[in-house]
């Protein structure tokens, strides 16, 4: 797993305090499955749950968001948990088979799980289906929408367009 980590190109917690947006860095320690990524997420103060959003090897992302005992996830691609830990959680978590080698590039979890916060479920598979953006891309634009992109584009070391 630790080569793995060598993969991640950011891992960060965002979450709503007195109705500022806050982003935090996350260590590779909180990665090793959705349910170590949760307990993480929890010990952030959010107003609306915390949101984690990582990506690995500018191939696929995982977005985590607990809220009380809640946890929802969403993985861009289903192929990665042939070949990721993290990937392979979220399909464990959701209770999904691990994919086949002929299986299509799809997403996995609940495509709508930020639709609360602005971005529908059909934004957000308009998003994923987007072959042009790459994860810390996609990720950036949904951080736009919900109203913390210039934060998450200095955290992650992106130009705001």
């Amino acid at each position: 797993m630790a080569e793995q980590f060598d993969e991640v190109d950011f891992a960060l917690a965002a979450y709503r305090t007195d109705g500022e947006w806050v982003v935090a860095e996350l260590t590779h320690d909180h990665l090793e499955d959705v349910d170590v990524l949760a307990s993480a997420l929890r010990r952030f103060p959010g107003d609306a749950g915390t949101l984690g959003l990582v990506a690995i090897d500018e191939d696929f992302f995982v977005l985590v968001r607990v809220s009380g005992g809640s946890t929802r996830v969403l993985l861009s691609d289903v192929t990665a948990a042939e070949e990721w830990e993290l990937a392979a959680s979220v399909l464990e978590h959701l209770h999904l088979p691990d994919p086949e080698d002929d299986d299509e590039p799809e997403p996995a979890g609940e495509v709508g799980l930020l639709a609360d916060l602005g971005v529908s479920a059909a934004t957000m598979a308009e998003l994923i289906d987007d072959e042009e953006l790459y994860p810390d891309e996609l990720l950036s634009e949904v951080a736009r929408r919900l109203g913390f992109g210039e934060l998450f584009d200095d955290v992650v070391g992106l130009t705001s367009a």
